[in-house]
C-alpha cells in the first residue's frame, strides 16, 4: 500500500496521529472530523495514498466504489439513512482542500441548504 510520510491522513490511518475512529477496513478508514460542520462529520478515507481526484486512474474505480459504500454504511450506522445526507469531495484550494489525500466528508444531522453557503 503507497502511503505519503508527511500527509497528515496517511498518518492518522497509520495510527501515527490519534483520531476518533468510526469504522476501519482493509482499503478505507473512516474518523470524526476535527472541525465539524454539521452534527454528523466524519471522513472516509483510503488507506492507500491517492492525492485527490486528479490522482485518479482506472484502477482506483473498485477504491471509488468503496469510498461511497462505506459512506453509505456509516450513515445508516450514524442514523442518517432516513432523513439524508451530503457527500462532498473538494479538489485543489479553490474547493477549500487543505490535506492533499482524497476524502469524501460524510455531513448530516439537521436539514441543508442549497446552495451552500
Amino acid at each position: 500500500m503507497t502511503t505519503d510520510p508527511e500527509c497528515l491522513f496517511c498518518k492518522i490511518v497509520g495510527g501515527q496521529i490519534p483520531a476518533t475512529v468510526v469504522h476501519r477496513s482493509d482499503r478505507v478508514t473512516v474518523f470524526r472530523d476535527i472541525n465539524p460542520q454539521m452534527p454528523t462529520h466524519v471522513l472516509i478515507v483510503p488507506n492507500q495514498h491517492v492525492a485527490d481526484t486528479e490522482a485518479l486512474a482506472p484502477e482506483h474505480d473498485a477504491l471509488v466504489g468503496e469510498l461511497v459504500r462505506t459512506a453509505r454504511t456509516v450513515a445508516a450506522e450514524e442514523g442518517l439513512s432516513e432523513r439524508g445526507y451530503r457527500l462532498v469531495i473538494n479538489t485543489g484550494p479553490d474547493a477549500q482542500n487543505s490535506v492533499p489525500h482524497l476524502h469524501v466528508h460524510l455531513l448530516g444531522g439537521r436539514a441543508m441548504h442549497w446552495p451552500p453557503g
